[in-house]
């Protein structure tokens, strides 16, 4: 009886075994599809050392695969079976919504991306910050609940981006680039009254779309938050500028791949994104009124204040 069950579990294993040297290329394969998102998800969940070339990301690549190898090396004999179970995994994954081939497709090219194209990291911790001038009427004058505010930044969800699909965890983040792109596109720089610090509200803007940075900044921090977004405003002295809350690292990797090579191409060409960190980790897009796409370069790199609308 033991002699037959020896002798039928060497016949699974031998039916179960690729002959060589297929054997090693199926290996190798499926060693490279496991070991691309094992490494996204360790990528994602590390401290970025900011090394040169990116050398400890490639270096963890490596360790991986070799790693993957050493184990498949040992299951060689059920390597069908391995094979079998990881198409299962991302096919079950594809279905509920969830990781799926997609899923490992898209965060491989963003994660890649942004290894060859890093974007412009601003490592300052905003945490000991002066009083914001005229905090009190700037905050009045976000009138983010205001219908025409509300109207004019759905009008803009529906004038720019409103196509883009695949990306539905970044729906308020393309739909805030919108707000921007159509506000930056239509602003008209105009000083406040000689010696007066002229304070417009945001549906006044609306009219002319003209003012000045502290008018730019209340009119897109109240449009960004009357769609869901997280606006801020910056205070460097001599000038305010709005951001935009995006997330962590990970959601940097996404957004910086959304701008650079899917909704403001030709605006940052050959540029970086501009971003600020604050104590918590979150990073913080440069929305100003003299950036032609979301992260463009900064006017002023001092900062004094901020202003935030949770």
């Amino acid at each position: 009886m033991i002699k037959k069950t020896i002798y039928a579990v060497q016949k699974i294993k031998q039916k179960l075994q690729v002959k060589k040297p297929w054997d090693n290329v199926i290996i190798f394969a499926l060693n490279v599809l496991i070991a691309i998102p094992v490494f996204i998800i360790v990528h994602q969940n590390l401290v970025d050392p900011n090394w040169y070339f990116q050398l400890d990301r490639i270096l963890l690549f490596l360790g991986i695969l070799i790693v993957i190898q050493l184990v498949l090396r040992l299951l060689r004999t059920i390597i069908i079976v391995c094979i079998a179970l990881y198409i299962v995994a991302l096919v079950i994954g594809s279905l509920l919504g969830k990781y799926g081939f997609k899923s490992v497709t898209e965060d491989y090219q963003y994660m890649v991306y942004s290894m060859s194209d890093s974007p412009n990291p601003q490592d300052v911790i905003i945490s000991k910050l002066l009083p914001f001038p005229n905090k009190t009427k700037i905050i009045n004058a976000i009138e983010f609940e205001n219908p025409k505010v509300r109207d004019f930044a759905v009008m803009a969800t529906t004038k720019d981006f409103k196509d883009i699909r695949g990306y539905s965890n970044y729906r308020t983040t393309i739909q805030c680039f919108a707000v921007f792109k159509e506000i930056n596109s239509r602003w008209n720089y105009v000083s406040d009254p000689k010696g007066k610090d002229y304070i417009a509200k945001a549906t006044e803007s609306l009219r002319y779309f003209s003012g000045d940075c502290d008018d730019h900044s209340i009119l897109m921090a109240a449009c960004i938050k009357s769609i869901g977004g997280t606006p801020r405003l910056i205070h460097t002295g001599g000038h305010i500028y709005p951001e935009m809350l995006i997330g962590n690292k990970t959601d940097l990797e996404t957004v910086n791949y959304l701008i650079k090579k899917v909704l403001f191409v030709k605006e940052s060409k050959g540029n970086k994104i501009h971003y600020h960190i604050d104590e918590r980790g979150q990073i913080w897009l440069n929305l100003d009124y003299t950036a032609t796409y979301p992260g463009g370069p900064f006017m002023s790199e001092e900062i004094l204040g901020a202003l935030t609308l949770y």
